[in-house]
């Protein structure tokens, strides 16, 4: 589909981030060239669940997303380069909070997310 994490982290809340980028594939669009919807879910949903992981210690991770509401508020289009990020916004136990955005080159939003998750704790650490 064209998207690549390549980078992710914890900051000073130890709370997880992750951000990447976006160069829609011919696979990620309509004929006319424009990413589908559900494809700017997939990307979205994927660099929030990065992000938890992020700060996540030992062999915690996430284990399923519970809900997830997105909006689509400019075209992305085959072959561009769009910057793709996730940010926690709260973590509890068993519940993760996220918000993601897709953003063009210029910092115009393209698409965002809030997405809540269940987390996996590993009950050996």
């Amino acid at each position: 589909m064209g998207g690549a994490f390549e980078s992710y982290g914890v900051d000073g809340q130890d709370l997880g981030w992750a951000a990447g980028s976006f160069v829609p594939t011919g696979l990620a669009c309509n004929p006319h060239g424009a990413v589908q919807a559900g494809v700017h879910g997939v990307v979205l949903d994927a660099v929030m669940n990065f992000a938890i992981n992020a700060a996540l210690r030992g062999r915690d991770r996430t284990n399923a997303t519970i809900e997830m509401t997105s909006e689509l508020l400019r075209p992305a289009l085959r072959d561009e380069h769009y910057l793709v990020r996730g940010d926690v916004v709260r973590l509890t136990r068993q519940i993760a909070y996220a918000e993601a955005s897709i953003t063009s080159d210029e910092g115009k939003l393209v698409s965002r997310a809030t997405g809540t998750f269940l987390v996996h704790r590993d009950a050996s650490t």
